[in-house]
């Protein structure tokens, strides 16, 4: 009963996450907010649909159809599909029509549907083929380094690959690692003065806001709503 996830890492730079799930007996789920995009495909009653999903700003309901298969390739923060820009999917999803169980069109071309252990092959071709890119700026500022360029550029790089501003991003991150302390059984005022929260309304507010849930509703989880992916990075 629920919604079974599996996750795994990936070594390639383009890719944050890959991950596939079933559904059985759950009709909606709670949608945490993220700041990646995501390729995402899956299959329902013979049906098969493809979709790039857009950063979410906040958390949401999500409806489940029953006896699903899903398989998604959550792309590295900076990484996206120049021809569909971030802002454009910021809250929202392109479907992409015309997807069967073997192959879909994106982008001008034919592309096999990939799988949960070939997802490295497929996004090197998307690589290869400029329908996948990466900015090395935002990049840089991920792992902690300066880029020789001005705040201003950063802002404006940021917002350009991922939708978000960089403070949109840190916040959305900050939420998730909270949620994943809570659950793993830290102290609220643990999490407050490890993230940097300035008092436990500001983390409430913040756990409301983008994963939907309340510090107590995290520590006793709710399988008739599960919570999206959620991962230890």
């Amino acid at each position: 009963m629920g919604l079974h996830v599996e996750s795994r890492p990936s070594d390639s730079p383009y890719i944050e996450r890959v991950w596939r799930s079933t559904s059985h007996d759950v009709a909606r789920m709670t949608s945490i907010a993220t700041a990646h995009h995501e390729l995402v495909f899956w299959e329902h009653r013979g049906e098969v649909s493809v979709a790039v999903r857009g950063p979410e700003r906040s958390a949401s309901a999500a409806g489940v159809p029953e006896d699903a298969t899903f398989f998604g390739i959550t792309f590295s923060l900076g990484t996206s599909m120049p021809h569909l820009p971030g802002r454009l999917l910021v809250d929202g999803a392109v479907e992409i029509p015309g997807a069967t169980r073997r192959s879909f069109w994106l982008k001008g071309s034919t592309w096999r549907l990939p799988g949960y252990d070939n997802a490295e092959e497929f996004v090197r071709r998307m690589v290869r083929e400029a329908v996948l890119d990466r900015d090395p700026i935002v990049a840089t500022v991920l792992h902690g380094a300066t880029p020789d360029v001005s705040e201003r550029t950063v802002q404006r790089r940021f917002v350009a690959a991922t939708g978000l501003t960089r403070g949109a991003v840190q916040r959305i991150a900050r939420a998730r690692q909270a949620a994943l302390l809570i659950q793993d059984g830290t102290p609220v005022h643990d999490v407050i003065h490890r993230l940097g929260y300035f008092d436990q309304p500001h983390l409430a507010r913040s756990l409301t806001r983008y994963v939907g849930r309340t510090a107590t509703q995290l520590s006793v989880p709710a399988p008739d709503e599960p919570l999206s992916l959620l991962y230890k990075t």
